[in-house]
C-alpha cells in the first residue's frame, strides 16, 4: 500500500483519492483505513519508507569494491539519492497541510538521521583524504538542503546536479580537487 500511496502522491500530488491508492495497491478501501485511518497517517508511512530507502544507501555507498571510489563520489551519489527522497516529499507536501508533513518530519527525526549518515561520509572521507577533515554534518545538511530547496521549481532540471557537484567539490579537499 505504501508503495501504491508513493506513486499516486508523487504523480497526482492533492488530487490522489484514497479510493485509487487502495486500487492501485489491490486491496479495499476498508483495508486501507484499518491500516492508515487518516491521509495524514498513509502519507506519514511513506514520507518514513521513503526517508529509510534514501538513508539505506549509505552503507552500500560506503562499502569498499562498490565502485562508488572516494567517500566523495560515494557522498555525492548519496546527494542524489537524496534529491530524489525531497522530490517525493515535495509531492506528499502537496497532499497535507505543511504543518503535517514537518510534524512527520520532526517525528521521524529527519534532521538528526541525515545528519548522521553525513558524517558518516565525512568520517570516510577524512579517513580516505577525499573530503576535508573539519566540516560539521550540520553544516553539509544545511548546505544540501539549501540546494534541494533552492531548485524546487527550476525550470532547468539539470541544475540540481550541478549544484551537487559544486557542493562536492567546495567540501573535498584541496589536493583532491586537483587529482
Amino acid at each position: 500500500m505504501v508503495d501504491a500511496a508513493r506513486a499516486a502522491f508523487t504523480a497526482q500530488g492533492e488530487d490522489t483519492s484514497l479510493e485509487a491508492v487502495a486500487r492501485a495497491a489491490g486491496v479495499g478501501i476498508g483495508t486501507l483505513y484499518r491500516n492508515f485511518p487518516t491521509r495524514e497517517d498513509l502519507i506519514a508511512a511513506v514520507y518514513r519508507a521513503e526517508l529509510d530507502a534514501a538513508l539505506a544507501t549509505v552503507d552500500e555507498l560506503l562499502a569498499p569494491g562498490t565502485g562508488s571510489g572516494s567517500a566523495a563520489d560515494a557522498f555525492r551519489a548519496f546527494a542524489g539519492r537524496y534529491a530524489e527522497f525531497v522530490v517525493t516529499k515535495r509531492g506528499l507536501a502537496e497532499t497535507v497541510r505543511a504543518g503535517a508533513l514537518r510534524g512527520t518530519a520532526e517525528a521521524a527525526g529527519t534532521r538528526e538521521r541525515v545528519n548522521a549518515a553525513v558524517q558518516r561520509f565525512l568520517d570516510a572521507g577524512a579517513a580516505d583524504g577525499s573530503l576535508r577533515a573539519e566540516l560539521l554534518a550540520d553544516d553539509v545538511t544545511a548546505a544540501l538542503v539549501g540546494i534541494l530547496l533552492s531548485t524546487r521549481d527550476a525550470v532547468d532540471a539539470a541544475q540540481t546536479g550541478r549544484l551537487l557537484d559544486i557542493l562536492v567539490a567546495g567540501l573535498s579537499r584541496p589536493a583532491a580537487r586537483t587529482a
